[in-house]
Order: structure tokens, then sequence, then C-alpha cells
């Protein structure tokens, strides 16, 4: 073979392989071409089978309810998992605002949702570091947090996620400003959690980290929060302050390097602390009874969620000056044993301007959180006669009818009792007083009489007046209950609501504890349950009676140590129950109703015998001079006039069996009783004597400085006879 061939021969096997080379070259870029058209087309694909933004409903982060006494001092807020209190993005300060688009997303103001740059750099990073860097634009961790709440990360659903969130994005940018962006990122961002909540936001998590207003957050306290969200466990100041303290000076590097600060101000900030003030903002509550019972109310009428969650600035009737002078008037218990509770209404529209107790307010031993003023029911005693009096005027029956007091008395007659069954009392003293009037047997307190009274009247009736009245509490329509034997017995709240009916022209009034509610977008309409309902219930002729006699009481019977200097319009009821276990003062000026209950909380019956400086603690000891105390602050400016009445108090002779006839032998256990009478229209028979004793100081406590014949008020305020039920409910017992 000549030199020439095999020339030409070298040269076609060289041209063979070339070709070979440049046939899998194209075959190899024609498969990556098909693999990245084909890629690209699922990417698109992807994109368009995802739902568009207008299918998502934003999630609503919420906001903390705050509830307010009446004159906007704020009492707490209603408890919840997540901690959010947003804000106005103008409200915002730059410096924050600059420090998340440092470290979250440089190129926020450059890019349209998605950050392509952004995205090659973070998978450049993630290639050839061992760090970890995300694509995400804010606008995309926005469309995670507020409408996808999508979280995968991994595998091909990972990359789907992304790429939706991408589209997404793309399209909230369409529609809204950056500051819009960047205002709903900063609000609805998580920052960390400590004690089992979370702050979403950087308005709840200033508040948490710093105690502070968002808007007045410094460099560094900027700067530390901005390098939160990305890992809020791991950032946790309280958890690794050396680790946030690195993210933050990252933070603040990063400002640096894009001008939002200077380096020498970053390196300065870099050596200082964190400068955590973890005052438990959202935490602290004053009053802490009245805030329990708001929520309750606004979860009878909201719900559990949207009252934890829904933003209300609730205002309420609650007056924080009434609720220190009700504590200081009630500190004259301490070391004595007993707890007390105070509740006052105004007659005028239902508001619980004070609602108070002596009890500490907490889970452990020595605390509670059971609320002896709203939630305590205990036997009222002979506060309870009230409704028994304004029955009898309900009706018609002269205050100048007469009963005979008998000590020990067996009433053996429907419907009180019956020859098997029959109901046995007796007088406080254990003595029988003789004849006596309606208005001297109240300001006796005398069971006698007004077991007699009930009797007369029907317990039925007495019932109805209760109702009537406002008093919701089980009621069995039985004769001991007008002694105050109640079944489950009754709480202060709704006894000085149903006197307030008596001072209020017969007007009962739906006790309220919330005014006004406001949310972000402004006043909210006030549900029915909260707004002023008055209900004309008796006439103001028949409860201005009921007055006089209550007002007289206060002046020269059981209630004297009530009394207000100065005050000449004050009425009220002392009530004591079985060995002094409970006792009450509820009464009434012209501008408030106020019932005072003191005795010892929990199941057990206590008797406070002996605890009165070595007397018993009755109605007409601690729990009226608490209420005297108590009241002569509220009406310090005036306690008020009494109101004429308009209607006319008509009363006619009373046909009752024992008004009309008196007591019999089967009817007491003292023989042959003086008859009651009934004096005719107009005429009275006043009381032998109707002041209070002279007995040292007017004690009304059973002590008796007059002989024999004299009034002794405190002789009488006794306990009613074998009430029904179980005594009474009270909140469980330490431990």
């Amino acid at each position: 073979m000549s030199h020439s061939a095999r020339i030409r021969r070298r040269r076609q096997k060289g041209g063979g392989a070339a070709k070979w080379f440049l046939l899998a070259f194209l075959v190899l870029l024609l498969i990556g071409v098909s693999a990245g058209l084909a890629a690209a087309g699922w990417v698109v694909r992807t994109a368009n089978d995802g739902p568009a933004l207008s299918t998502y409903t934003p999630r609503n982060a919420g906001a903390l309810t705050e509830v307010l006494a009446s004159d906007g001092t704020r009492l707490g807020f209603i408890q919840n998992d997540d901690l959010v209190q947003p804000m106005a993005t103008s409200a915002l300060p730059k410096v924050m605002k600059q420090a998340t688009v440092a470290i979250e997303d440089e190129r926020f103001y450059k890019h349209t949702g998605v950050d392509y740059e952004g995205i090659i750099r973070a998978a450049v990073k993630n290639a050839t570091t061992d760090g970890k860097q995300g694509g995400s634009t804010l606008t995309m961790q926005l469309v995670r947090n507020l409408y996808t709440q999508d979280v995968t990360r991994s595998g091909i659903e990972g990359y789907k996620r992304k790429i939706r969130e991408a589209r997404l994005a793309q399209q909230l940018e369409e529609e809204h400003s950056k500051e819009w962006v960047l205002g709903k990122y900063l609000n609805t961002v998580p920052y960390g959690t400590y004690g089992g909540q979370s702050a979403i936001g950087v308005g709840a998590a200033a508040r948490l980290y710093f105690n502070k207003s968002a808007r007045d957050l410094t460099l560094r306290e900027a700067a530390m929060l901005a390098g939160m969200p990305q890992a809020p466990s791991q950032y946790s100041p309280v958890d690794n302050p050396e680790g946030t303290k690195a993210r933050r000076n990252e933070v603040l590097g990063k400002m640096a390097e894009l001008g939002y600060i200077t380096r020498e101000k970053a390196r300065a900030e870099m050596k200082k602390g964190l400068g955590l003030n973890m005052e438990r903002y959202f935490q602290r509550a004053r009053e802490r009874y009245v805030l329990d019972y708001v929520k309750s109310e606004l979860i009878k009428e909201y719900g559990a969620d949207a009252t934890k969650r829904g933003g209300f600035r609730v205002y309420t009737t609650i007056n924080l000056k009434y609720q220190q002078y009700a504590r200081a008037a009630m500190s004259q218990l301490n070391g004595v044993g007993p707890s007390s509770a105070i509740v006052t209404i105004d007659p005028k529209n239902g508001d619980i301007v004070t609602m108070a107790s002596t009890q500490q307010y907490g889970r452990s031993k020595g605390k509670s959180t059971f609320n002896l003023a709203a939630q305590g029911h205990r036997q009222p005693g002979s506060s309870f006669k009230t409704m028994a009096l304004l029955t009898a005027f309900r009706e018609g029956v002269s205050p100048s009818t007469t009963y005979t007091s008998i000590s020990p008395m067996k009433i053996a007659k429907p419907p009180c009792g019956s020859p098997t069954s029959p109901w046995e009392l007796k007088t406080y003293g254990g003595k029988g007083a003789g004849s006596m009037d309606l208005r001297r047997a109240t300001l006796a307190s005398d069971n006698s009489v007004y077991a007699q009274l009930v009797s007369d009247l029907g317990p039925d009736k007495v019932k109805e007046t209760a109702r009537m009245m406002g008093i919701k509490s089980k009621l069995l329509g039985v004769c001991a209950e007008s002694l105050g034997g109640l079944t489950d017995g009754v709480s202060p709240l709704e006894m000085a609501n149903a006197y307030a009916t008596i001072v209020n022209g017969g007007y009962r009034n739906r006790p309220r504890v919330i005014k006004k509610i406001e949310t972000r977008e402004g006043p909210v309409k006030l549900p029915a349950r909260w707004r002023v309902k008055r209900t004309k219930a008796f006439s103001d002729g028949v409860t201005n009676e009921v007055v006089k006699i209550l007002a007289a009481n206060a002046a020269g019977g059981t209630g004297t140590k009530s009394i207000i200097p100065g005050c000449t319009a004050q009425g009220g009821k002392t009530g004591t129950t079985d060995k002094n276990i409970d006792a009450w003062f509820v009464g009434f000026t012209p501008k408030f109703a106020t019932a005072v209950w003191v005795g010892f909380p929990g199941s057990a019956k206590i008797s406070m015998n002996g605890m009165y400086f070595g007397s018993n603690i009755d109605g007409g000891t601690y729990p009226a001079q608490i209420w005297g105390d108590y009241m002569k602050k509220v009406v310090a400016k005036g306690c008020g006039k009494w109101k004429e009445p308009t209607e006319p108090f008509n009363s006619q002779p009373f046909q009752g069996k024992f008004a009309r006839e008196g007591a019999k032998d089967e009817d007491s256990g003292e023989g042959d009783q003086q008859q009651g009478t009934q004096p005719g229209p107009g005429t009275t028979t006043p009381p032998s004597n109707d002041t209070s004793p002279d007995n040292g100081g007017g004690n009304d406590n059973g002590g008796n400085g007059n002989d024999d014949t004299g009034f002794d008020p405190g002789a009488y305020e006794t306990q009613p006879q074998g009430p029904p039920g179980n005594g009474g409910t009270q909140a469980p017992g330490d431990g």
C-alpha cells in the first residue's frame, strides 16, 4: 500500500471517530434540551395546576382580647396560646423593616415576588458549602404563612410547594404594594415561644421580649427580632442567648453591608447585650376575678375561640377606686379568719361597679380562682325576709299589720307544715316578743312573725316576688325560703341586684359588667345581653314602703353599724344563718345597692361564733361595719335623696289566718298566745322602742342593755330553721 493510501485510510478512521463524537454530543444536547423543556413544562404545569390566589381565604391570626376598667385602665388580656398584637404598617419602625429586609430578602424592593437571582445564588451556595440557604422571598413566606400554610420541605412535593408559592407571590404583588406585603409579614410571622405561648407578629414580640411597643424598638432590638423567624426555637433569647446574639450580629453586619447603617454603628451595637426586659406584659393583670367573669360573659356571646382571638377591647363597668374601697373595708377581717365579698350595682342601669373579695387569686394552696362575689352561693339568712316583706306590700298588706312573736313556735298546718311534719322555729334569743307590726318585726328580724306572714301569704307568692326582684338561684317555693333557707343559696351579685330593684322604684335591671366593645375597625354593636334592660316589676308606691322600713332598720334596727355619717338616705337588712356560718348585710342608698357577705369559703360549714371581739359574727357586726365603711367612701360626695313615689300604695285589711286569728295551741309550743290584730287603714302600732338599745356602742349582736320590755333588735336576728337542700354551694376547699 502506497504512502498516500495509508494517509487516506488514517484520515477516514479519524473522521469516523469525530463523527461519532459529534453525534454523541448532539444526542446529549437533544436529551438535555428535551429534559430542560420537559422540566420547564413540568414547572409550568405545576404552577398552573395550583389554585389561584383568589381561591384562598387569608388566615386570620386574630389578636388578644383586652379588658379595661370603666376609666380605661387595663385589667388584663384574655389568655391564648398565640400572643398577637397587630400594628398598622405605618406604625412599624423603619429600623425593623430594614433589619427584616436585610436578613430575609435583600432584593425585596427589586423583585416582583420571586427573586430568580436569589434562587440561583442559594442553589450555588447550597451546592458548594455545607450551609443551607433558602430562595424564598418575603412575599413567598407571606404566601405560606397567610394563605397556603403548606410547610412541605422535601422531595417532589417540596419543589411543587416552592413553584406554587412563587406563582402566588407574583399574584400577591400584583394586587398589593411592597409596604402592604412587608407590614403583613411583620404582623403574622412567628417570633418564638415562651411559657407555652407563641409571639405572632412583631407587636407581640416587642412586648414579650422588651416590654415595649414595637414603634419604640432600638436598632439592636430590631436586629434581634429580625433574625428570629428563620429558626425561632434555635434563636430563642431565653433558651439560647449566645446563638441569638450571634444571629443578631449577623443581621447588623448585613444591614451595614447594604448601607442601612454604618459599619462603625454595627460594630458598636454588636458589643452590646440582648437587653431583654421580659416583664410578662401579656400575663400581668389586676382584678383577676373580674377578668374571669368578663371572659365567661364573652364566651357566652361569642364562643371561646372568638373571645381569645377576637381582638376585642372590652370596656367594663368596674370602678377601680370602688374596688380599692371595698378591699380596705374588708381588711378589718385580717387575722380574724373569715372571708368576705362585696358587690355593688348602680340601680339606674344595672352596672356592676364593684365585684371584690378578700381571697387571693391563684391555684396554689391558700389561693382560689373561685369568684365568691359572683359564683359563691350561700344561705342569705334574714336578708331574704325582705322578699316576704315586699310580697306582703305587693299583696296590699298594711305595714301596720300585727302578729304575735312566739318562741319556740311550731306550725302544723299547710302551707308551711303538717301535723306529722310541723315547721319548728324559734327566735334568736329563744323568747317571743309579743305583739308587733311588720315594721317592728323587720327591725327585730323576728323569725316567728315572718313565719306566720309567709304562712298567710303563701310561699309561692314569695318565690314569685324573689324572681321579680331578680333572684335566679334555685327556689322551691317553700316557707323556709322566706327566712333564708334556700336549696343552693344565693350569690352576693344576685342579692345586690334584688335590692337594687327596691331602691330603683320597682324596676328590675339585668346586671351587666360590659358596657362597650371595640375592635381595630371601630365600635362593635353591643349585644342585647349587655345593653341596659329595665323591667317594671313593682309599683314605686309598694317599693317605697320597703325602703322606709329598711331605712329605719339601718338607723335603729339590726343594721346600725352600717350608718354612713351625714347620710340621711340609706337602708338595709342583716342576715345570719344557723350557727353563724354565714352573715350578710344588704342595703342601698339612692345611688347604689350593695351586698356584703362574710363567712368561710369551701364546703365545710365553719361557725363564726366568738369571732367578733369575743361575741358571734352576725349580720349586724362585721357585714354591717364593712358595708358602712365601704359605702361612706363611695358616696363621699353625697348619698342622694329618696325619690318620692309616683304611684299610690293601697292597703286593705289582711285576711291571713295568723294576722286574723293569731297563733293557737296547735301552732306554737307556748300554749295560748295573744291574737294578732289588723288595725284599720291609716292606723299604726309603733314599737315600744324604735331605736337601737344602749348596750355599749350600739352592739346589735345579741346583747340587751334595756329591761325585758325594751326592744332588743339583736335578740331576734336569727337563722332560718330547717333549710332544705345542702345548705348552699361554695368553692371547693383548698387542695
